[in-house]
């Protein structure tokens, strides 16, 4: 099943950062842990809280995406135990001022979705 990330959400990206995450190597039964790190491409985005909230029940799916990602496909990462260091964190806030002079405030939060390429099956 090929799943794209919904059109309305697709502004996310615009900002979208290429990181690298390192997690351990999780040890399978009766192994000691090896202590290497297991390295994976991710997009680190800065949302604000309000399309964060919108993009939460895309959550642990794999979507694919197109335009300047064409051919990537992402996992945004919310619970995973073996990606705590990357859940969704504070990104800090920034104040405005609304035309008619009232201040306030814009909460944003920092998340990483997990980058694959994805491979089209060719017909031979």
């Amino acid at each position: 099943m090929r799943r794209f990330w919904p059109e309305e959400l697709k502004s996310v990206f615009e900002n979208a950062e290429e990181v690298t995450v390192a997690i351990a190597e999780t040890p399978r039964d009766g192994e000691s842990p090896s202590g290497r790190l297991i390295e994976r491409q991710a997009l680190r985005i800065r949302v604000t809280e309000q399309d964060y909230q919108r993009i939460w029940p895309l959550a642990e799916k794999r979507y694919r995406l197109d335009g300047r990602f064409a051919g990537k496909a992402v996992t945004l990462i919310v619970n995973n135990p073996h990606y705590h260091a990357w859940h969704p964190a504070d990104g800090g806030t920034v104040e405005e001022k609304a035309d008619s002079g009232v201040p306030y405030t814009i909460k944003y939060i920092t998340v990483h979705l997990l980058l694959d390429d994805v491979r089209e099956e060719a017909v031979a």
